[in-house]
């Protein structure tokens, strides 16, 4: 007789502090406008979507609603790699960066404390978006 073994799933509580996740009438403002600006951007035909987010909120359109998950992952890796990289190196402050691919490509920035994410054809013209959302 084979017996079968029982799982057990445990809980974990996580505390969260809301005054640490909520964000300043500035910060709300500075999301609001990039979040503006993005949406005006996403017109562009070859702009395939953007995720836009800060501590206390998040903004994601995509032609590929159903990729959600695999493009926040990529953002973020970009995004946390990025300063990784700039650390290792003494390189200060990263604006922006580029990421292309064979058919596409993603522009990322942390603005005031906002990630954004831009994701785009490969014939987009990446400095003109990024002329456009950058402060």
């Amino acid at each position: 007789m084979v017996k079968k073994k029982q799982s057990q799933e445990t809980a974990t509580a996580i505390m969260v502090d809301e005054d640490e996740i909520s964000a300043t009438p500035e910060e709300d403002q500075t999301f609001q406008d990039l979040s503006d600006q993005l949406a005006r951007i996403r017109k562009d035909k070859h702009v395939m979507g953007y995720i836009i987010r800060n501590t206390a909120s998040a903004t994601i359109d995509l032609n590929e609603p159903e990729k959600i998950v695999e493009y926040a992952i990529f953002s973020s890796q970009v995004l946390d790699s990025s300063q990784e990289i700039s650390e290792l190196f003494e390189l200060g402050d990263v604006s922006s960066v580029l990421i292309e691919g064979k058919e596409s490509k993603t522009l990322c920035m942390n603005i005031e404390g906002n990630k954004i994410s831009i994701f785009m054809e490969k014939n987009a013209d990446d400095a003109s978006i990024l002329k456009q959302i950058s402060p």
